[in-house]
């Protein structure tokens, strides 16, 4: 495929994606620079190699910054693979590292004692209620944000802890 086609068969794949709601500001940007880049290159369709050697630059960059840019041209590949058999799509294990989740604080039964209290000390009583009844229900059901429901005995053990 020439540069001209890889440009048309993005803009195609960015107006197809946008249709379905996405915005992809940044995105279309980060494909069409690496379209521009494998024309630099005289490379005429997508390759592993090229695509990895884009998504790594600049060098000092974030590992995580890498693994985006590649994300991009990734998706575009899957895409562009059903018009051009040459297109190779880079496997998702290709760069290491990436997002770590950060671990979750678990409450012990003290400190969600202490959150409830505090949201009873709110100066509106219903808003007090609210956040009272709202932080109980989540501390019974091990459903704080980001951390996996507990088990059986996360209810009996908040009862026993309100007495």
């Amino acid at each position: 495929m020439s540069a001209n086609t890889l440009v048309r068969c993005a803009e195609e794949y960015l107006a197809m994606r946008r249709s379905l709601g996405y915005k992809l500001d940044r995105q279309g940007g980060l494909l069409l620079e690496f379209i521009a880049y494998l024309d630099d290159i005289g490379v005429d369709t997508i390759t592993t190699e090229a695509a990895l050697a884009w998504a790594t630059r600049p060098a000092g960059a974030n590992p995580i910054w890498w693994q985006r840019r590649l994300s991009v041209v990734r998706c575009f590949a899957r895409h562009l693979k059903t018009l051009d058999p040459a297109c190779q799509v880079p496997p998702t294990d290709l760069l290491p590292g990436g997002y770590r989740q950060r671990t979750p604080h678990l409450y012990s039964p003290a400190e969600i004692e202490a959150l409830v209290h505090a949201a009873g000390l709110l100066a509106a009583p219903l808003q007090a209620a609210t956040y009272q009844a709202l932080i109980s229900l989540l501390a019974v059901s091990g459903l704080f944000s980001g951390v996996r429901p507990c088990g059986r005995g996360s209810f009996l053990a908040f009862a026993q802890l309100r007495g």
